[in-house]
This record gives structure tokens, C-alpha cells and sequence, in this order.
């Protein structure tokens, strides 16, 4: 493989065979995945990754002791005994560390300040909602009714490659699929916004949209229900670290594994020839050489940067011509004030609540989607986001890429002034929702979608990249499954990440093992997997030096 120093493998060297070399473009979490299970199947891999640190979306940065996580609110396969946790364990993504599970998914409050809890007990949770509004007590014991029948049911398929499922793995799934087949049917059948729609209760029919923290909009009533089940399983926690540290767990595990990642190395192109992938050229010119290219990143980047359009068929260019394109197809983006407080915020409060928000309050929030904001006490989730004595909120908005990628382009001082603005909205709303809080702010540190794009790549600033449970969905799906996460036309490349296996971390990492099973068939050799025997505790140190993302905060009400 080729060396910092730009040597490249020659011709000879290329067709002389031994261990396949393969390269991987991207460090996030399917990146790494990919480079993971590349090594235990004896491959020699190399990461390329722009950025300074791993993970991509799933990331943190820093600012004067405090610790910003950013992506993750739960987490898939956070217990033992399914698939999803396996591969966590493959990929040494929860090695040492402690797991926080919350008996509640969300909460929601209107602008009269009532509010209703999701508990995960359905029981519990009944209880609740009949005492709210006794009279939706058909739809509430009809919603208790199914999450029940969910939690009495573990379907996690993740541990092999759709085309590659033999009869008996295809039989167990359908041993539990079957007998639940109604259930998954009607419920995947009927969207939430017209189950919500059926309450008399105002709050009920608002608040249940929002059990996902805001409302994704054309989500049917399946995932909230296999979600809230799962963390009733404590199989939707929260790990010690949160989301660099899980990064940098896999970082570890694929460091141990022999692999090696070069930071700082953004991809310009993907070198081809004669129809095959050859390799990548950098940014600075450096050419390096390999048996097989995982594209990892962006797909829209992928398709019509790295690969400059060439290798496209209409699955390709109905996601890429045509939905990539539509409003409501990719996950929206979202703003991020992270608030770093003095003291604790009370016990008693809830680890996350959407307030829902007047008009006239929504309006001052620059491109906003919804009339809602998160406020979630992300000091509850992990030791080690705040310093001694102190506490870190993190508020959160669906916002319009667009409107942010204007005004940074167009003019840099109002760009500032809108993150300004979001500053000022959190910490009147914080001292409005919790008397007492605005005087005890020490700073707070804004992030808009136009940040998301440029320090991971994603089209439009979305994190979860295509819709659930859209037209882009099903797309995406026969490409994992019918194309082998492979172009037409192009040999020794293939795609991994959330642009081909839908968005949530579990589903991204996933991807990489199935990459690596398909290459693994294509050679003929036998896929291996093994589980990462790393046991140290968890330690905050493990982070390693954070950036500070746009060298921007508010401080009170002083710029700086």
C-alpha cells in the first residue's frame, strides 16, 4: 500500500496477489466497521478520513471543560442477546464502558405547560395517558396494546448481508415474523400523524408525533413502537462515552486489528481503469492503490464528485436525479445549542422534553421546521460531559439547510448574528421553563446544519441521510440487497454507510460487515467474525484531544 511519502504499489506488485488490500473512504462508524471486519478476514485495509477524528456525525467537541456529544440519543443493541449487540461487540464499540437506560423516552410539554410522559412500561404508560384524557381510552389502550406485543418480540436482522442469507436464517426470521405478521403490517401500514390525528385530547394528538423528540413526519407507527420496546429491554441505552466515545472504541478495535487511518486525508477521486477501481487520488495529489474501494461518505459526493457521475443505473439515478431532490425525502437537519450551566438542574427533571412552542416564539427560531424545541439534560446520559459542579443542555430544532447555507455564503456577520439569535431564544426559554437558570449560564456554543455539511460531508446537513420508511427507503434497500452495495459498471468498489443502508448507527455499521461478507463471497473465502476481548473501563481520557468546531460561543450576552 502506498506510504505517507506517496509511494504506490506498482503494476507488478498489484497483480503479484497475497492478502486483498482495501481501501475505505470515510472513518465514520460504517467506515470503521468496514476497515474492522476487512482485518479479521485477513484483509489489509487503510481509512482515509478529512476530518481529525473518527466517527463522522457520531462526534463530540469541546469548549472549557465541557463536552458537547452530539449524535446519539439511544442506541440500538446497547443488551446482550440479540444481533445488534453482537456486532457492537465485534466491532468493540462498548468494551469497559456502563450503560444508562431511562424509564422514559420523551416527554412532552404544550405552552400551557402540560404535559405527558412515554413511559417504556406499557403498563405504567397507560396508566398515564388514561389519567390524562380518559376519554381517547380506546386509542390509548390500542397503542399499550401493540408496544406490549412489541416488547415480546426481538427481531434484529443484522448479522448477515440480505443476498447471502441462507434458508435456515431466512426460516428463523420468518419463525418470527409470522405469527406477528399482522401486527407488523398494520402497524408499518397506518402513519402516525393519522393515528395522533384520532385523539379529542389537543395535547395527545400533538405529543405523540413528538415521542421521537420532534416529528420526522411520514413515520409510521412501527418504529415508535420497536423502539420504545427496545428500551424497555434496555436494548435502546445510552453508553458510557456517548458518541465520539463509541467512535473511538471501534477506533481502538481497528487499530488492535492492524488497521491503519490517516486523518486529515481528504479523498478527491476515486482512480479507475479499464472499468475497475483502482484507488484514490488526495487532495494534494498523492495517488494510493488498492484490490477494492469502500466509499464510506456522502453518496451524493460518492456519485457525482469522487466518481464524477460515470457509473450510474436508474436505481442510482432515481435517488440521486430525483429524490435527492424532493422535500421530505432526507432526514432534515437540525440546530444544536449546547448550554453549559453552573450547578445541577434539579433531579426530578426529565432527561429530555420537547416544549411545544407558541408561534410567536417558534418564529424567532432562524429556519425552524416545527414549533418545538428539545431540551434534553445531557449531563444524565454520561459522566464526563460537564465539569465538577456543572451541567450541560444540549437544545435541538429541525432546521432548514438552506436557509443556513445562505447566509453563510452571503453574509458571514448575519450568519453570526442568527446563531447569536439562537443563543439569546435557549436562554430566555431555559430561565422561562426553569427560574433561576439564565444567571447561572457560563456559555453557549451553537452549531447550524451549514456546520453539519461541512465537517462531515452530508448532503444537506441531514445526519440520518435518506427517510425511513420512504420511496428512498425501499430503494436503498434493493441496492443493499439485490446490487451488493456495488455500481453498474464499476468492479472493486462497492458502497457502505447510511446513503445505502438507511440512517441510525446500528444500521451504518452493519453495512460494513456486509460489504465485507459480499467481497468475502466474491473471492471465494469464508466470512469470520470475532468478538473484541477488550475489557479496560471506560475512562473519559479515551476521547483524546476535541476540537473546538467554529471557534465560536456566546458568553453571556459577550461575543467572542
Amino acid at each position: 500500500m502506498a506510504s505517507d511519502a506517496g509511494d504506490a504499489w506498482s503494476a507488478e506488485e498489484r497483480e503479484a496477489g497475497g492478502s486483498p488490500r482495501v481501501i475505505v473512504i470515510g472513518a465514520g462508524v460504517a467506515g470503521m466497521s468496514t476497515g474492522c471486519y476487512a482485518q479479521m478476514n485477513g484483509m489489509r485495509s487503510r481509512i482515509f478520513e478529512k476530518h481529525v477524528l473518527p466517527g463522522g456525525c457520531c462526534t463530540a467537541w469541546s469548549r472549557d471543560g465541557y463536552i458537547f456529544d452530539y449524535c446519539i440519543e439511544w442506541l440500538i443493541g446497547t443488551a446482550a442477546g440479540n444481533d445488534a449487540h453482537q456486532v457492537w461487540r465485534e466491532l468493540g464499540a462498548l468494551d469497559g464502558k456502563t450503560i444508562t437506560n431511562f424509564e422514559m423516552f420523551n416527554r412532552v410539554v404544550d405552552e400551557t405547560g402540560r404535559s405527558v410522559v412515554f413511559f417504556n412500561d406499557p403498563d405504567r404508560l397507560e396508566r398515564h395517558l388514561l389519567d390524562l384524557s380518559p376519554a381517547d381510552a380506546r386509542l390509548i389502550r390500542s397503542f399499550c396494546r401493540d408496544l406490549r406485543r412489541f416488547i415480546g418480540i426481538e427481531l434484529y436482522p443484522f448479522l448477515t448481508a440480505p443476498a447471502l442469507r441462507t434458508v435456515r436464517e431466512r426460516a428463523a426470521t420468518l419463525r418470527t415474523v409470522l405469527p406477528a405478521f399482522r401486527l407488523f403490517w398494520r402497524t408499518s401500514a397506518t402513519p402516525m400523524h393519522r393515528f395522533a390525528d384520532r385523539f379529542q385530547d389537543p395535547l395527545l394528538r400533538r405529543a405523540f408525533r413528538n415521542i421521537f423528540f420532534q416529528d420526522p413526519e411520514g413515520f409510521p407507527l412501527l418504529p415508535y413502537l420497536f423502539n420504545m420496546a427496545s428500551a424497555h429491554h434496555h436494548n435502546a441505552g445510552f453508553p458510557q462515552g456517548g458518541s465520539l466515545g463509541l467512535a473511538r472504541s471501534i477506533e481502538e478495535r481497528y487499530k488492535a486489528l492492524g488497521g491503519e487511518i490517516s486523518y486529515r486525508a481528504r479523498v478527491e477521486r476515486i482512480l479507475v481503469e479499464d472499468g475497475r477501481a483502482i484507488g484514490i487520488e488526495l487532495r494534494n495529489g498523492r495517488r494510493y492503490y488498492a484490490d477494492h474501494v469502500v466509499s464510506a461518505c456522502d453518496g451524493h459526493t460518492t456519485i457525482h464528485g469522487l466518481l464524477q457521475g460515470r457509473f450510474t443505473g436508474p436505481r442510482i439515478d432515481k435517488l440521486y436525479n430525483d429524490l435527492l431532490h424532493r422535500p421530505g425525502t432526507l432526514f432534515p437537519a437540525v440546530v444544536s445549542a449546547f448550554v453549559g450551566v453552573r450547578g445541577d438542574l434539579g433531579p426530578d427533571r426529565a432527561h429530555s422534553t420537547t416544549y411545544l412552542l407558541s408561534s410567536e416564539d417558534a418564529a424567532q427560531l432562524p429556519g425552524a421546521l416545527q414549533n418545538s424545541l428539545v431540551v434534553q439534560l445531557r449531563s444524565r446520559y454520561s459522566d464526563g460531559f460537564a465539569p465538577p459542579g456543572r451541567s450541560v443542555v444540549h437544545c435541538t430544532y429541525f432546521s432548514d439547510f438552506a436557509y443556513w447555507k445562505a447566509l453563510r455564503a452571503v453574509d458571514r456577520k448575519e450568519y453570526r448574528a442568527k446563531k447569536h439569535q439562537v443563543a439569546a431564544f435557549v436562554r430566555n426559554f431555559l430561565e422561562r421553563r426553569l427560574p433561576g437558570t439564565a444567571e447561572r449560564i457560563e456559555l453557549v456554543d451553537v452549531a447550524s446544519p451549514a456546520t453539519t455539511r461541512r465537517y462531515t460531508g452530508n448532503h444537506d446537513g441531514s445526519i440520518l441521510a435518506w427517510k425511513a420508511f420512504s420511496e428512498a427507503d425501499d430503494i436503498a434497500a434493493k441496492l443493499v440487497g439485490k446490487d451488493r452495495m456495488r455500481l453498474p459498471g464499476l468492479r472493486g468498489f462497492s458502497m457502505a454507510g447510511q446513503w445505502v443502508g438507511m440512517g441510525g448507527l446500528i444500521r451504518a455499521a452493519s453495512t460494513g460487515r456486509f460489504v465485507v461478507q459480499y467481497l468475502c463471497d466474491e473471492l471465494g473465502c469464508g466470512f469470520t467474525a470475532s468478538e473484541s476481548q477488550g475489557g479496560e473501563p471506560w475512562h473519559p481520557g479515551k476521547l483524546g484531544r476535541l476540537p473546538q468546531l467554529d471557534r465560536w460561543s456566546a458568553r453571556g450576552d459577550t461575543r467572542t
